[in-house]
Order: structure tokens, then sequence, then C-alpha cells
């Protein structure tokens, strides 16, 4: 996945519905905005069910928080802090309150809702690194989590392909990563047996990863925030948190819906970790940088050409995978990503512009340090966005038989990319565990993959953090 993809189906208010009142739920049904089930914007998020009974709450227009308090807040809704939710609850069912607070109307909305839906096997990352521990496990979970849920999944495999003679060393030092990380099913093939696995793809050498897989994200979220819920869990939409202050050994934070107190704090705001740290006085030593990724779509009639997923050989200077070409679980074609500078944190098209986040990168100094170490590959990525033939020629490094016309605009998706003071990329994920609060810094690719997992770390530092069991 490499980077966060606006699909065409994500911009829908996808809300988890039960279909039926047993052990194994079917969930994630799309719901048209406008229609008779859509959620309400405001107040705390019930996820509908036509079948189960204590759930519905009645909610009200311009419904406010009155100053409830609980043991632990989850700062955003995406797939991090719901799984976190949804563990933290079945941990303890029945002992702690807990509540996730969104700053919008619906989960789930900014990097799990624009993303590509790539299961990763955990091929790319160091060895001994949280990506590597917690991809390989954190996939099996979610396979055995979606089969559990009914929600659709499918193990279509990935290629990632050498085109040239240089490329042949970080092959294989992919292919040594990946054993080393005990991902199953990894085979190194040669031009012939490429060529049956993606018929139109050119390269003399692949690392063929049977165990990668595609989903629907949003889904899976939806998922999490049905079983959080399920367990007594309270999730407060449209509630974006503007101050936190101490009293009393309480944390009060102020939210669009009013002020809601907590003994301890969860931070998974992603595109706005780094500010909300700020917020409770936590020194971080990194800032957020926002890139987005520009894609384009396949037509229909040129989506045969990709029969899976189809990657480059990564640049192993820089945390992005190279343009590639994903199949998602609707049954589209994706063709990027780019990566460039984007000048909002929320900034998915080029004239989305935020001239206090642009001040806040511009003023830091490890952006000007990052920038002098990879402006070249920067300026590469501007002339990309810019060019749609630039973009095709790289493309056809994999499928020469791509033309422009085989080319639709696409999506676009945001990367939080943690950035320390020294200008280096964060590569791995990064977890902070302060005294009040836990901080989710850096959690990209494969932080969806591996939610399950990162959850259930969050869960055990806030055991022992918190002192839960107590």
């Amino acid at each position: 996945m490499g980077f966060s993809q606006k699909m065409e189906t994500a911009n829908l208010p996808w809300n988890a519905i039960a279909q039926e009142p047993k052990a194994t739920l079917r969930i994630g049904q799309a719901i048209k905005p406008g229609s008779p089930d859509d959620l309400h914007p405001s107040g705390p998020m019930v996820l509908l069910s036509a079948h189960s009974q204590g759930l519905s709450r009645s909610l009200r227009p311009g419904w406010q928080v009155d100053s409830k308090e609980y043991d632990v807040l989850i700062i955003g809704g995406g797939i991090i802090g719901l799984s976190t939710a949804m563990q933290l609850v079945h941990k303890y069912p029945g002992r702690l309150r807990v509540a996730v607070v969104e700053k919008e109307d619906h989960l789930a909305t900014h990097q799990t809702g624009h993303n590509s839906g790539v299961i990763h096997s955990g091929i790319y990352y160091r060895p001994g690194s949280q990506k590597a521990a917690f991809c390989v496990g954190g996939a099996r979970r979610l396979r055995q989590f979606c089969e559990e849920n009914e929600i659709e999944f499918q193990q279509c495999g990935k290629t990632i392909v050498a085109t040239n003679e240089s490329e042949l060393g970080r092959l294989e030092t992919l292919y040594q990563r990946g054993v080393d990380n005990g991902v199953q099913g990894l085979e190194l093939v040669g031009s012939e047996r490429l060529n049956e696995i993606e018929p139109y793809v050119h390269g003399i050498k692949a690392l063929w990863a049977s165990q990668t897989g595609i989903i629907d994200y949003v889904k899976v979220a939806s998922a999490y925030a049905f079983r959080f819920q399920q367990e007594g869990g309270d999730i407060y939409t449209g509630a974006a948190v503007h101050q936190i202050s101490e009293n009393d050994g309480s944390l009060a934070v102020t939210t669009l819906k009013g002020v809601l107190h907590a003994k301890h704090l969860i931070n998974c705001a992603g595109l706005y970790a780094d500010r909300v740290a700020e917020m409770t006085g936590e020194l971080t030593n990194l800032r957020i940088i926002p890139f987005r990724g520009e894609y384009y779509t396949l037509r229909p009639e040129s989506q045969y050409m990709v029969k899976g997923l189809i990657y480059p050989v990564p640049d192993p200077d820089f945390p992005f995978l190279g343009v590639h070409f994903t199949r998602n679980i609707h049954g589209q074609v994706e063709a990027g990503p780019n990566a460039v500078l984007a000048l909002s944190r929320e900034g998915y098209q080029k004239s989305d512009i935020n001239l206090a986040e642009c001040w806040g990168t511009v003023t830091y100094p490890g952006f000007w340090k990052m920038s002098a170490r990879y402006w070249r590959t920067g300026m590469a990525e501007v002339h990309r966005s810019y060019s749609k033939g630039v973009f095709v020629r790289d493309l056809q490094k994999l499928i020469p038989g791509i033309q422009s016309q085989d080319l639709a605009a696409g999506g676009a998706g945001v990367r939080a990319q943690a950035v320390s003071k020294d200008g280096a990329l964060l590569d791995d994920f990064s977890i902070l565990q302060g005294r009040k609060a836990i901080h989710v810094l850096n959690a990209p690719s494969p932080g969806a993959t591996s939610s399950l997992t990162i959850g259930e770390h969050i869960v055990g530092l806030a055991d022992e953090a918190f002192r839960l069991g107590d």
C-alpha cells in the first residue's frame, strides 16, 4: 500500500450494521447519505442494528456532551483508535468507562477512509522492528477477525518486480527480510513464472508474495466500532478537540460538543497526533509532515492488464514504495501513487491550502533538513504530479503496454509522516508512553494491516502505565 489511497467508495459514510443477531455478524454494509439509517452527525455515535437490542440510543440535533467522565478517552476514530477501544473494553468488561472522540461526522474518514486496502504480509520491514513484528501477526489476526465477522477479503498476491540488473540485489534483500520476518509463501520467480502470474508485466525477476491480500478497511473499522459499543463503549463524532487541561488529577478535554473528563488519554489522532500530544504538554521532538499520494484509475476496458498487486523494487532510502498497480476489493485498479508535500494536513487536492499548517511546516527545522536530503526526489515527485506523461512512463517500467488513454483521473490520500528535528523520516511505528497519556505518533503503512496487534500493544502499555487492573 505505501500510501493511503482515496477510493471511489471511500467518501461514502460506511457504517456498521449487524444483519443477524448471532455470534458471527455481517458487518460493514454501506449506507448512502440521506438514507433512513444514516447516522446522526452529532452526539454519541450509534452503530445501528436491525436486530440488536440495547444498542440504539435516541440522538438529538445539537446534542452536547454533558461533562461525562471516563477512565480512558481515545482521541481519533480511525482504525487504530477503534481497535484499541475494542480491545480495551474486551479486556476489562464492565470495569472501565471508555469513549472515543472523533472530529469528523463519520468514523474512519481520513487515512483509514482513503486507504488502498492492501493486507501487507511483512516483507519490507527491518527484522526486529515494530513494523515487522506487528504486521506479520497483525495480518494473520486480521484475516481471522474478518472470517469471524464475514468481512470480505481476498488473497490475490503481490509481485515485486525487478526490471533491470541493478535491482536484483535489493530484491534478494527483500526476500531475505520476508523470510526473517516469518512471512509465509514467498517465492523468487524468473520472468517465465512472472508472466504466468501477471502476463502483461515486464521484469527479469520478481518476488511473489502469495499471502498479500486486499480488503475494505472502513468496513473493518466499522466492525471494531460495533463491537466496542456492544461492550458499553461510547463514540462521539463531530467532536474536534481544542484544548486539554489537567484539573484535580483528571484531564478535561474540550471539544466542539462540550467538555469530557478522563483519568487517562490515548492519542490516535493520525494527521494531528503531534498537535494533540502538544496539548497535553508532551515534548515529542517530531512533527507530522503531510504527503499527498495521487492516483490514476485504470479504465474498465484496461483493467485486464492487472491480475493482483504489482509493485516496483523500492528505494531503500525513501519510505514510499513507488508507483504501482493495486486491484482493490471493489474491482477497481489504481495506478500510483506519487508522494508530494501537501499544503494542508487534509490536503487531498492541489488546491487545498491551509496557511497556518503550511507555516507550521516551513518553520520546523526538521522540514528544511529533510528537504536538503531529499530535494531531488521531491522535485521529481512534483514533476510527475503535474505531468501525466511522466507518470505513464514510470508505470510503463512495470507494464509496457499501459498508455495515457488507459488512465482516468483517480483520487488521493494523505500520509501522516513523522519527521524528527534532524530531518529523518521516521520509518518505524512510534508510540510514546507519557504519565497520563499514550501517543501514537507515527503509524503509517502497514498500520491498518497491523491495527489489531498495535491496539493490543497499546492496551498493554495502558495497563502498565495507567494501572488499569488495580
